[in-house]
């Protein structure tokens, strides 16, 4: 390993890489000399631009921060290589690195990944752990090449699910355990002392991002796997079913037995609350919120809406 602080440049943009930006500045081998990011987007009603978190993170720590347009231009390569990295870490950035930039650190590009790859690869791997119903979770630290989520991996950390967890709350738990990971096996590998294995080819999985409609809860499916699309789209796409009086967004829910002359698709009394008939079971709604309307509890939508039990879910 060089002798003194390694330099390190750090990719990231969204919530999962911040716990590990934090934990890369503060670790006493490295020093962070750049942190790259995407630019600021439109956010909200008025469409006001707004930083990626990882820029605020960035200036708080009073560590020089890039937001490059596009990396396929000679610009964002002129960029890097003035930021002078002996190696690059790459934590939840949303975009393709080009090989000409995955070249540039002598000791390339290290990856945390939320997922046992070569399990998940691609956009979504927190929502596919949950929707898989895997009995696990685990990040992967692995070495960047020109393919999706392909390279050879240094080290990987592993976890039991409840099967409880929403997106958010997995992604959160990951990413801390991410952090973890990276402190404890940067220097080993910068050493030599933790080389890099290829990943198996059996187990293989890949994912896509994710788009609004992928929230429309299909009631032909069994209920367990709603329940798992209501906790894997938090907080996007989100999960929803349309009825004759509009969009019902249905915020927690638990899969139950299906009751005597049940038929997929409808909105029915269930214990004081509300439930939609699924295939062979019950999806029994927790926390909803009418469109246009306040978050409230399923007893409440029943007391507030009683015209709507019996109601028939709209299919796309």
């Amino acid at each position: 390993m060089s002798r003194g602080p390694v330099a390190v440049a750090f990719f990231g943009s969204g919530p999962f890489a911040l716990p590990i930006l934090d934990r890369l500045a503060g670790m006493p081998a490295v020093r962070v000399v750049g942190v790259v990011t995407v630019p600021d987007r439109p956010s909200g009603r008025g469409g006001r631009l707004t930083a990626p978190p990882v820029a605020d993170r960035a200036r708080a720590l009073g560590v020089s921060l890039h937001q490059p347009a596009r990396l396929r231009d000679g610009a964002a390569a002129s960029l890097i290589r003035d930021l002078g990295p002996e190696v690059a870490v790459l934590a939840d950035y949303g975009r393709l690195v080009p090989p000409e930039l995955l070249a540039i650190p002598r000791r390339g590009f290290l990856n945390l990944h939320p997922s046992l790859l070569p399990r998940h690869r691609g956009a979504t791997p927190i929502p596919a752990t949950i929707l898989s119903g895997d009995r696990e979770a685990g990040v992967s630290l692995f070495e960047m090449d020109s393919g999706l989520d392909t390279g050879p991996i240094v080290a990987q950390a592993r976890w039991p699910l409840t099967g409880r967890e929403d997106a958010m709350a997995l992604e959160a738990d990951a990413a801390l355990r991410a952090a973890e990971l990276l402190e404890a096996t940067l220097s080993p590998w910068l050493a030599g002392e933790r080389p890099a294995r290829p990943q198996p080819a059996a187990g293989m999985t890949v994912t896509r991002a994710l788009r609004r409609e992928d929230g429309r809860l299909d009631p032909a499916l069994p209920a367990v796997e709603l329940e798992r699309r209501v906790r894997a789209f938090v907080p996007w796409p989100g999960t929803f079913v349309d009825l004759p009086d509009g969009r019902l967004a249905i915020l927690r829910a638990a899969a139950a037995p299906s009751q005597p002359g049940d038929e997929p698709g409808l909105l029915v009394a269930d214990d004081g609350g509300v439930a939609l008939t699924a295939a062979d079971s019950r999806l029994r709604l927790l926390e909803v919120r009418p469109a246009g309307g306040r978050t409230m509890s399923a007893a409440d939508l029943r007391n507030g809406h009683p015209g709507w039990l019996g109601a028939r879910v709209a299919h796309a």
